[in-house]
């Protein structure tokens, strides 16, 4: 029930970020980093000839008319309106010049979301710390095939960095470290869910989705529970071990299973 709750509560951030997304990004996007790349809209308050739309070179710069190339890669939309400003300020080219940047394209910071969400692919950071859950609500949520955990994967101070991280926690357990700051280049995965399987004298044989510590008795009141010819001392667990040999276990009913197992139910010779 909770894993739905948070499956709804993506999927009602992800229409709200359609919906009224524009107020908040007007905000957040003051403090984003412009990168190489980025396509921006520089205008200059009662000065038409100076606004200009223009794309961030790989050396993070902007040819600007009267100042030439501007170095803004780097900086946060708030300190590259500065530095021109100050650029026009300092060449008696404006003498209070109240400069805007618009962000028309975000080319230089973005992401990418794999695996089993509803709308993979490649989203851009338009917000300055922008979390894993803004980046997951913008791909539509994890789908019903997704598993719980999250893997991240990028470079933190010039190192590899991977992280497995619990969604569920970050809302159950209230871990909202876990929600961690996303950064240009990141991967975000999200593996299929873990999968148990019964078949035998159960009434709704197949897979199954592995629920937490779910028990043997558990997963059979998912199948449907047993069929008249089958019988719970026919019980049998078939699970791979670390040296991928398959073992046949006798379970109780309140044994948990693990990711992969199959449960088979034996017929009743009575």
């Amino acid at each position: 029930m909770m894993l739905v709750l948070i499956r709804q509560w993506f999927a009602a951030l992800f229409l709200t970020l359609l919906a009224g997304g524009a107020l908040a990004q007007s905000a957040n996007t003051r403090e984003y980093v412009i990168g190489a790349g980025d396509v921006i809209r520089v205008n200059v308050f009662q000065s038409p000839d100076l606004s200009i739309e223009t794309r961030v070179s790989e050396t993070g710069a902007v040819t600007y008319p009267l100042l030439g190339q501007v170095q803004i890669g780097g900086l946060t939309v708030v300190q590259a309106e500065k530095r021109i400003a100050d650029g026009l300020r300092s060449g008696n080219y404006v003498k209070q010049p109240q400069v805007s940047i618009l962000l028309v394209q975000v080319r230089g910071n973005q992401a990418s979301v794999l695996g089993q969400v509803n709308r993979p692919g490649r989203y851009p950071l338009e917000m300055a710390n922008t979390k894993l859950s803004d980046l997951l609500a913008m791909a539509g949520g994890v789908a019903g095939t997704g598993a719980d955990t999250i893997v991240v994967s990028g470079m933190r101070g010039g190192k590899p960095f991977r992280s497995e991280i619990d969604l569920p926690s970050i809302f159950v357990s209230g871990k909202s470290s876990d929600d961690i700051v996303i950064l240009n280049g990141d991967v975000v995965y999200v593996d299929r869910m873990p999968t148990v399987y019964i078949y035998g004298e159960v009434q709704r044989p197949g897979a199954l989705r592995l629920e937490r510590n779910m028990s043997v008795m558990q997963a059979l009141a998912t199948g449907g529970g047993l069929t008249q010819r089958g019988t719970e001392k026919g019980l049998r667990v078939h699970r791979r071990g670390a040296d991928g040999r398959v073992q046949v276990i006798q379970p109780t009913m309140e044994d948990i299973l693990r990711d992969g197992d199959v449960v088979y139910v034996r017929e009743s010779l009575f």
